[in-house]
């Protein structure tokens, strides 16, 4: 069984390693990460560094893929399986 859920994060490109910072309650994830936003490299290094992340069987881009600010949903796994 999967669970899906909704994430707004903010994008940095070419920075100097890829990270997830946690803001807390309301603000989004700040994730960085070291392709620059040009031709979607940004974008696809996002949804693997969520991946990771998350443990996710896919993560995809639902609004703002042409934005730093964006909308992520995440499907992740479940632990028993």
């Amino acid at each position: 069984m999967t669970a899906k859920r909704r994430v707004e994060v903010k994008v940095v490109p070419r920075a100097s390693r890829e990270e997830v910072i946690e803001r807390g309650e309301g603000g989004p994830l700040v994730v960085k990460v070291r392709e620059p936003a040009e031709s979607g490299k940004a974008n696809k290094a996002l949804l693997k560094v969520l991946a990771r992340h998350f443990n996710a069987a896919e993560v995809r881009i639902v609004a703002g893929a042409k934005s730093r600010r964006k909308i992520v949903e995440v499907e992740e796994l479940n632990s028993k399986e």
